[in-house]
């Protein structure tokens, strides 16, 4: 999943450098960049929440050995050596835990860390990241085929396939479609929405609403005006994520006071990995998201 480098908190969160292990020396000749499957998956370094749980998921986590800060589920993932944010590796912390593989999701960075951490001799494989519910069975796949475990991972993808299905068709007779604004942080009166191709955007259209923004992808501050013209019947947020906005903060934002979500002072937080993480548990969080926005019309 793309998490967001906009979080001071997270950019923080990173393992210190070990002294006296220097960047060239993480620059062997023979690089391990291209390959699919772990020739060793004994000691393996899980970096994105979503990666972790899938690993978690195919029963197969007895393979790691570290992961990201990111990756909080499930509990006994915890227990693991924390390696940073997934947005600001340092090299040396990834390799400080010696493993055999390095299992990356696709915007893990920054560039210059990932691009040393690829030409190490340590195999280093990159998962994709589609926003999406084909996009979710694609990443168990790799992360399947990475591990030697092809077999289990397609009964796992076949399971949550099923699961998706019957999670996206809950919506499916709702008329009225909610106007959705997700709200990834309040800074100085200024609001950092989300737009297109993004995780948030992903999961509004799954759970049956539409992303009140248009125009631009990712995320981006917004103007006053934009926010009223965006006429938001709610206003989504995560929970356990960035420092906490609370809810006089944001209703006392102008221009969100002056949208539908503002007048009704319509609120929903959902935990950040759980509602963005785009993995073994996002039928579950497209059901939830769905029931908050539309309460007993949402069919079984």
């Amino acid at each position: 999943m793309r998490f967001f480098p906009t979080l001071p908190a997270m950019r923080r969160s990173m393992l210190a450098p070990i002294v006296g292990l220097s960047v060239a020396a993480l620059q062997p000749a023979g690089a391990a960049e291209g390959v699919s499957v772990f020739s060793d998956p004994s000691k393996i370094a899980a970096i994105g929440g979503s990666i972790t749980e899938i690993v978690y998921a195919l029963g197969e986590e007895k393979h790691l050995v570290a992961r990201d800060s990111t990756s909080n589920y499930p509990k006994a993932a915890l227990a693991l050596p924390d390696v940073g944010y997934m947005r600001a590796l340092s090299p040396e912390g990834v390799l400080s835990v010696n493993p055999t593989g390095i299992l990356a999701l696709h915007g893990s960075g920054p560039k210059e860390a990932v691009d040393v951490l690829k030409k190490a001799s340590i195999p280093f494989i990159e998962v994709p990241e589609h926003y999406s519910h084909d996009g979710i069975l694609e990443k168990v796949r790799i992360v399947g085929k990475a591990l030697g475990v092809d077999a289990k991972a397609e009964v796992l993808a076949k399971e949550l396939d099923a699961k998706l299905i019957s999670a996206e068709k809950q919506t499916a007779s709702i008329k009225e479609r909610k106007r959705i604004l997700f709200v990834l942080s309040v800074q100085g009166g200024k609001i950092l929405a989300a737009g297109s191709e993004t995780a948030a955007d992903g999961m509004v259209k799954l759970a049956g609403g539409v992303n009140a923004v248009d125009g631009f992808s990712g995320y981006k501050q917004m103007s006053d005006e934009a926010i009223i013209t965006a006429r938001p019947d709610v206003i989504l947020m995560m929970s356990n994520a960035g420092p906490p906005v609370s809810d006089d903060e944001l209703f006392g934002n102008p221009s969100i006071a002056s949208t539908p979500a503002g007048t009704a002072r319509k609120l929903i937080r959902i935990d950040g990995g759980y509602l963005l993480g785009f993995g073994p548990r996002t039928a579950d969080a497209i059901h939830d998201l769905a029931v908050s926005l539309y309460g007993a019309e949402v069919t079984d």
